[in-house]
C-alpha cells in the first residue's frame, strides 16, 4: 500500500454508462453495475402512482422516516440524496477538512467531487498483491476525512468492517460507501446504522439493486451535525416526489425480502462467472479475489485489445484503466444471469484469441 497524488494520468469522470452509449447502446451490458432486469413491475408501477403529485413540491418526510425506520436510527440521522454522487458533492463543499485521503482503487467520484471542490487529495493505494486488502494502520494519522467504499468497486472486496471501523479518529470524518452492501447476502460488514462509530458517515445508492439510475435516489447515515451541514449545502427540495416514492418503497418489508432475495442469486451467479473465469488461468487471466459485489475484476494481458474485441462481439466491459491503482490491463465485469455468462465466456475465448494474433 502506499499513498500518492493526482499524476493527472487517470480520468476520474469515465464511468460505465460510456461503454453503452451511441454506437453501444445494442452491447450486451457487462459494463455497469446496475442489477439487470431492473426496475421490476411493481416499482415501475408505485413510481408511476406518484406522478398525479407533481404538481405539488415533494415532501419528503415519509421518505426519511422510513429509510430511518429501516436502519433504526432517528429520522436526524438521514439525508435523502439525488443519488449517492450527489452525497460527495455534498460532503466536499459541507465540510471543512485540510488532508482528505481517498482509499484506491475505488469509486472515483469522491475524490472528483474534492478536487472541484479545491481540495487537494492524497490517495492510499491498495495493491493487487495483497489482494486490495485495507490495512488501517496504512492511512495517514493526520487525515482529517478518509473516504472507502465496502464492497469497493471496481475490486469487489468486501473489507471486515471492524477493519474499516479502525479508520475512526476523534477529529476525522470517515465515509464509507456501501452502494453495493445489498448485494451482498445478509449485508455482513455494513456499518449503515451504527453510532458508536465517531465520525461516521455511511453512503448508500438505492440505483443499483433497483435499476434506478435514471431516478437519483441516495441517502445518507451520519451524526445529526453533519446531517444539518450537509443539508445547508443542498437547493431546496433536491430530491423528487417520484424518487422519495421510490425510496420510501425500497426500503419496505417487502423490497428488502426481495433484495435478500437478489443478493443470493448474484451470489450464485457470480460463482459461476468466476468458475468460468478460472478457465482462462492458464491464458493469463488472473481474477482479484475473493468477489463480494455484482461485478469481478480482472487482469489478462491485452486487456485494451480483449476489451476492443469484445465490443466487436457484441459485448461492453469495464475498462480498469480510469481507477486509480489499476492500468489497462485491468477489466471490471458485472455479474449477469447464467446465459448471459455463458455467452459471454465465449466471447471471451475469441476475443482473447483474436488479441494474441
Amino acid at each position: 500500500m502506499r499513498t500518492d497524488r493526482d499524476n493527472g494520468t487517470h480520468d476520474l469522470r469515465h464511468h460505465g454508462d460510456a461503454e453503452v452509449r451511441d454506437d453501444g447502446a445494442e452491447l450486451v451490458d457487462l459494463a455497469v453495475n446496475v442489477r439487470a432486469g431492473t426496475p421490476p413491475a411493481w416499482l415501475r408501477e408505485h413510481i408511476a402512482g406518484s406522478l398525479g403529485g407533481l404538481a405539488a413540491y415533494p415532501d419528503g418526510r415519509a421518505a426519511r422516516a422510513a429509510v430511518a425506520a429501516r436502519h433504526g436510527l432517528p429520522v436526524e440521522r438521514v439525508l435523502l440524496t439525488a443519488g449517492a454522487a450527489e452525497a460527495f458533492v455534498l460532503l466536499a463543499r459541507a465540510l471543512k477538512v485540510r488532508r482528505p485521503v481517498v482509499v484506491h482503487p475505488q469509486f472515483t467520484e469522491p475524490e472528483a467531487a474534492l478536487r472541484d471542490a479545491g481540495h487537494t487529495v492524497d490517495r492510499v493505494l491498495l495493491r493487487a498483491e495483497d489482494g486490495f486488502r485495507l490495512d488501517a494502520s496504512l492511512v495517514p494519522e493526520d487525515a482529517d476525512l478518509v473516504v472507502i467504499g465496502n464492497p469497493t468497486n471496481p475490486t469487489s472486496v468486501l473489507h471486515p468492517a471492524g477493519v474499516v471501523a479502525q479508520l475512526a479518529r476523534p477529529g476525522r470524518v470517515l465515509v464509507v460507501d456501501e452502494a453495493f452492501m445489498d448485494a451482498v447476502p445478509g449485508e455482513r460488514e455494513a456499518l449503515a446504522g451504527r453510532t458508536d462509530v465517531p465520525g461516521l458517515v455511511v453512503l448508500r445508492s438505492l440505483t443499483k439493486t433497483w435499476g434506478l439510475a435514471g431516478l437519483r435516489i441516495g441517502y445518507v447515515l451520519a451524526a445529526p451535525e453533519t446531517i444539518v451541514e450537509l443539508e445547508r449545502a443542498q437547493p431546496l427540495w433536491p430530491v423528487s416526489t417520484p424518487a422519495l416514492a421510490a425510496a420510501e418503497a425500497c426500503v419496505s418489508p417487502r423490497a428488502l425480502t426481495e433484495a435478500a432475495h437478489a443478493a443470493h442469486r448474484v451470489a450464485s451467479d457470480r460463482s459461476h462467472l468466476v468458475a468460468g473465469l478460472e478457465e482462462f488461468a492458464a491464458d493469463g487471466l488472473r481474477l482479484a479475489a475473493p468477489s463480494e459485489g455484482p461485478f469481478v475484476l480482472v487482469r489478462l494481458p491485452r486487456a485494451a485489445a480483449v476489451r476492443r474485441h469484445l465490443r466487436n462481439l457484441g459485448f461492453a466491459v469495464r475498462r480498469g484503466d480510469t481507477f486509480p491503482g489499476l492500468g489497462e490491463e485491468w477489466l471490471r465485469l458485472a455479474v449477469r444471469d447464467r446465459v448471459t455468462v455463458n455467452s459471454f465466456l465465449q466471447a471471451l475465448d475469441r476475443a482473447m484469441t483474436l488479441a494474441d494474433r
